[in-house]
């Protein structure tokens, strides 16, 4: 059954699900790390990311690939999700566009994605003040990173949360596809230092690319006027655990 659902996957979900495996992997070595080596997250503070080579050196690297390919049009390994930003992959519809209806579906959008960050910003902010009340140090803020590194692609996977929020119908007609990286690493702004904050400057800018993309070319982020992003026309299939045309 289970080669029989693997020969039925879409190529990019099969590439997703061995990256959420390997995402699996890498939180069962960090907590290996945490238990066995302590030492190696002293990267996580100041200047010591210059201090001498660690294991999360590789994971750092790691994510800073990730992001570069969400900044690379020509990405075949990728969701159009992710990538619907760019002009390579918008087609446009052949009939007249409704401005009036984008204007709508772009602000209603967009303040779903508000309410979004609220959320976040709340859990981050407990987050925090967990940390800074010395229930756990910085070592346990880095697992919480892994964790949601994780957690995001088991929201494209199997279950989002998100959408509840936001209301989209897969994750590619998704308005904050390309948040992951940001909430993620968001944890980690309350330890300073250049491993830290570098991964959280490189996922702004990443959102702001995004957000400057939406607030430019609008068109390309709606299935109305995107062809690309409609199910017809779908080879991402990353939706089979809502869409039931694409279970049978």
């Amino acid at each position: 059954m289970i080669e029989f659902r693997w020969s039925k996957m879409s190529s990019i979900r099969r590439r997703y699900t061995l990256r959420l495996v390997g995402r699996v992997l890498i939180l069962m070595a960090v907590i290996v790390l945490y238990f066995v080596l302590p030492g190696q997250f002293h990267v996580l503070e100041g200047w010591m990311f210059f201090d001498g080579f660690t294991l999360l050196h590789l994971l750092w690297g790691v994510w800073l690939v990730d992001m570069a390919a969400q900044l690379w049009p020509f990405h075949k390994h990728l969701s159009i999700g992710s990538l619907k930003l760019f002009r390579k992959n918008f087609r446009p519809i052949v009939e007249k566009v409704n401005l009036e209806a984008m204007k709508n579906y772009i602000t209603n959008t967009t303040k779903a994605a508000f309410k979004v960050m609220l959320v976040w910003v709340m859990l981050i902010t407990l987050i925090g003040v967990g940390y800074f009340s010395g229930l756990y140090d910085k070592k346990i803020l880095f697992l919480i990173t892994v964790v949601f590194y994780v957690c995001d692609l088991i929201c494209v996977l199997i279950w989002c949360p998100f959408r509840l929020i936001m209301h989209n119908r897969c994750c590619t007609t998704c308005r904050i596809f390309n948040w992951d990286h940001l909430m993620m690493f968001s944890p980690l702004i309350f330890v300073p230092g250049f491993f830290t904050w570098s991964l959280v400057l490189a996922s702004c800018a990443v959102v702001a690319v995004w957000e400057v993309c939406i607030f430019l070319h609008p068109e390309r982020f709606w299935e109305e006027t995107n062809v690309s992003l409609q199910c017809a026309k779908c080879t991402d299939k990353l939706c089979t655990q809502y869409c039931r045309k694409l279970r049978r």
